[in-house]
């Protein structure tokens, strides 16, 4: 039988580490895995659609969504999920010391349209009261210059944002005071190398996102998996079979974190890690598919129609290939 040849652009996870050495192999399919940094994998993806299939954004995939011809279709595959309460970043000299603080404020965020400064907004307006359409947003480079939104906005008027300066850094503003706080996936250097001018606005963030997942039961998905719809409409088999080669190297991956014999991680108590977190979580703390995640899925295409980047509010039933809606049973 032939196999199908497909790229795949994806960091090199834990979770996926399977995928990358072969151990596991998609059903009918050879994949050429390319693990790439995610934000090289987003600009190629979304810019020029170079791979069969992708990690991408969820915002992006959202935003696309919209377009006469969306040119992607995702699985219900979460490579990247993140608490966002410890990225937040206050300048010392911004007199910011809780999440009402912010109100009124100049908030960096590499790209309006961002995961997880949708996530955190969201979350800020939800928990906090803090309006999105409340703050001036400025974006930018956060450590070099030059840096755009990937994919054009056409925003509500109501929502304020300009771009940086040429030459300007969102890191080197947010130390001099030049912007009260940033929004950001990737913690500033200027974080850990002016202390005395950066902090995190939630100093005890672990606690305070236990709390969210304690009282919301919500783990934010950042990235989900596209395919190119063309490939996928060519082959719709594939998004079955990729769903399915994914959860096996996620499976794999939670056996391996429970190994005390000798240790997969460099974290010296990761065990403890691992029976803290399931104590929190769940024994599937990382749930894949679409039925587990739907409450987390609508709450945050809630976010997006609320901040302007999705006109209408986009449904689960959308957003997946329906091939990975159901679950064979024998």
């Amino acid at each position: 039988m032939t196999r199908l040849n497909l790229s795949l652009a994806c960091w090199a996870y834990d979770r996926t580490e399977a995928l990358q050495t072969g151990q596991v192999r998609p059903d009918g399919i050879d994949l050429n895995f390319q693990a790439l940094e995610v934000e090289e994998t987003f600009f190629r993806m979304a810019k020029h659609q170079e791979f069969d299939v992708s990690e991408m954004s969820m915002s992006s995939y959202c935003v696309t969504l919209a377009r006469d011809n969306p040119p992607f279709i995702a699985i219900p595959v979460f490579p990247s999920r993140f608490f966002r309460h410890s990225c937040i970043f206050v300048s010392a000299k911004s007199g910011i010391e809780k999440p009402e603080d912010l109100v009124g404020k100049r908030i960096g965020v590499p790209e309006y349209q961002m995961t997880a400064p949708v996530w955190i907004r969201g979350i800020l307006e939800d928990e906090y009261g803090v309006d999105p359409s409340s703050v001036t947003y400025v974006t930018g480079g956060e450590e070099s210059p030059g840096r755009e939104e990937k994919l054009k906005l056409d925003l509500p008027e109501k929502f304020k944002v300009e771009p940086i300066g040429p030459t300007q850094t969102l890191t080197r503003m947010l130390a001099d005071g030049k912007i009260d706080a940033l929004h950001t996936a990737r913690a500033p250097s200027t974080f850990y190398s002016e202390p005395q001018n950066v902090r995190r606005l939630f100093s005890d963030f672990v606690d305070v996102e236990k709390a969210y997942y304690e009282r919301t039961g919500i783990f934010p998905i950042m990235h989900v998996v596209a395919i190119r719809r063309e490939v996928y409409e060519k082959n719709r088999w594939i998004a079955r079979a990729l769903y399915k080669a994914f959860e096996e190297a996620q499976r794999i991956t939670y056996e391996q974190l429970r190994v005390s014999a000798s240790l997969k991680t460099m974290l010296p108590w990761q065990i403890a890690m691992v029976e803290d977190t399931i104590a929190t979580m769940g024994d599937n703390w990382w749930p894949y598919g679409v039925e587990a995640n739907r409450e987390v899925i609508e709450t945050f295409v809630r976010y997006h129609n609320e901040q302007g980047l999705s006109d209408r509010l986009l449904t689960v039933e959308e957003m997946f290939a329906p091939e990975t809606f159901s679950e064979f049973v024998i």
